[in-house]
């Protein structure tokens, strides 16, 4: 484990950025963000990023505090990652990262690799406005699921929701990356028809009457 690096200067972003400045440490934590995960899982849905890389900033996140390791018990018997309260208190800092980071998105170039639940905190930002509640996705590349308020735990997952949803949302690729880049509000294409929202939970009735 290689000592930390540090800007040496008094000052709270400067102190910040000396844990989660390198590159790739935050985009870690968004993978982390959806709970407990396994190395091989991390380094899927990071493309681009060298196991080498992976592996020394996920004993940097350990040592700082931000992440955990720990193994599941049989019949699992696998190693997995997982956030600390303090790492899980870095959602609102990507949140803004994301909203400051849409003008820059653009339309997606043919390099551009793309996950499902990469679309989590986008979508996750324009229902933050609907109430609490469990949100399934269906998209083009996937199906996920938003915990929309959670102060604790998981904020997104993979595939359904388990123990089932308040609202469904299906929506096609163009609706969803225009809601990422800020050119369309959730409300908005919900209006439009451009989003099909079922359920009987408040999360649902609140959409459809936004």
């Amino acid at each position: 484990m290689s000592p930390r690096r540090s800007y040496d200067q008094y000052c709270s972003a400067a102190r910040a950025l000396d844990l989660v400045g390198d590159r790739w440490t935050l985009l870690i934590v968004r993978e982390l963000l959806a709970g407990p995960r396994r190395y091989t899982d991390l380094h899927a849905d990071l493309p681009g990023v060298s196991t080498d890389v992976l592996a020394s900033r996920l004993k940097d996140m350990e040592r700082d505090g931000l992440g955990t390791r720990r193994r599941l018990p049989p019949p699992g018997a696998a190693y997995v990652y997982e956030l600390t309260e303090r790492g899980r208190e870095l959602l609102p800092v990507l949140q803004a990262l994301g909203t400051w980071g849409e003008a820059e998105l653009g339309q997606r170039r043919p390099t551009d690799a793309v996950r499902a639940h990469w679309f989590a905190l986008p979508l996750l930002r324009g229902l933050g406005q609907a109430g609490e509640g469990v949100a399934e996705v269906r998209l083009e590349e996937g199906e996920f699921h938003l915990r929309v308020g959670a102060v604790d735990g998981p904020v997104y997952g993979d595939g359904p929701a388990p123990g089932g949803a308040d609202a469904r949302l299906v929506l096609d690729a163009a609706t969803c990356e225009a809601v990422a880049r800020g050119e369309l509000s959730l409300a908005e294409a919900v209006r439009a028809g451009r989003v099909t929202v079922t359920g009987d939970g408040t999360l649902a009735k609140t959409l459809r009457e936004a």
